[in-house]
């Protein structure tokens, strides 16, 4: 019998155009549906544009905050994902470190000033790595940092505690590793957009029309809020920052029949629809996912 069709999914045909991503064990196809073209305007610069119809000159209407503009944010979170995948995959010689701060730090430039200054400290203790800082705000406003790190000439690496705390030394700090995470883009990205539901966020977490989730965090289950971070983003601030050995994926435009038969029997693990609307098209967008780590989980 064949699986009733998702309500937000969309079919995607066997001669149907997909472009595949291969990220190490993680395999993306993602397809466009029905690009229309509808502009009604021509820009003239950054701050004006001609209605086409009348030819009056106008203004843009600029953002205030990041999440007015959503679909810029999904490509940056997408571009994350990417390069997390792409060059992590858990292995013993890769390290997650978190940086915040003791005070409540929102001073975007210090930053990544103090970011630049631990990764100079670190690559002179450690050379031979590869990096990809990530910043955060949290739900009081405060800055801090992810930092994904590779040391590339061994397959196991230790780092005291201790050395990287001083490195750092404006707050706490986590040394991590990401072994048993089949998915370290998503699990990472995830939190880059939700806010944890608190009493200290719960008034400024509900923008537009939020929800709110329940995650497992270190072994508890809490309540966080989709999209509930998005506005803390200052607009056009950069998310990363990457070494040149962090590299994107090659990504190859094929045909739906092909790229199944790259993934073999495999059905996706996760499919998301999403509609992408500007001043100059709409068009729907359908991604499956598929992870060959968790095919041979019975």
């Amino acid at each position: 019998m064949q699986e009733a069709k998702k309500e937000n999914e969309v079919v995607i045909l066997p001669d149907d155009i997909v472009t595949v991503t291969k990220m190490n064990h993680l395999t993306e196809v993602q397809h466009m549906k029905k690009m229309n073209t509808k502009a009604t305007i021509k820009k003239l610069d950054k701050n004006r544009y001609a209605e086409l119809s009348t030819g009056e000159i106008k203004e843009f209407k600029h953002i205030e905050n990041r999440s007015e503009s959503y679909n810029s944010l999904r490509q940056t979170f997408k571009k994350i994902r990417y390069l997390i995948n792409n060059n992590f995959t858990g292995q013993k010689n890769e390290l997650f470190v978190t940086l915040t701060y003791a005070e409540n730090m929102t001073d975007n430039k210090r930053l990544y000033t103090d970011i630049k200054k631990f990764m100079m400290k670190f690559r002179y203790r450690y050379p031979d790595i590869d990096y990809l800082s990530i910043v955060e705000p949290q739900g009081r406003g405060a800055w801090h940092a992810h930092i994904l790190i590779r040391f590339n000439a061994v397959k196991s690496i230790y780092v005291p505690f201790k050395d990287v705390s001083g490195m750092w030394g404006n707050g706490d700090v986590t040394v991590d590793r990401l072994a048993g995470i089949d998915n370290i883009g998503a699990y990472v990205s995830a939190y880059l957009a939700d806010v944890e539901l608190t009493e200290e966020t719960l008034y400024a977490a509900f923008r537009d029309e939020s929800s709110v989730v329940e995650k497992e965090v270190d072994g508890q289950k809490k309540r966080f809020v989709k999209g509930g971070r998005l506005h803390m983003y200052p607009p056009g601030m950069n998310l990363y920052r990457k070494s040149k050995g962090i590299e994107f994926p090659e990504r190859k435009k094929m045909l739906y029949k092909n790229a199944k038969k790259a993934v073999g029997s495999a059905e996706p693990h996760y499919s998301k629809r999403y509609d992408i609307e500007t001043d100059d098209f709409e068009n729907t967008v359908q991604y499956e996912q598929y992870n060959s780590k968790r095919n041979n989980i019975q």
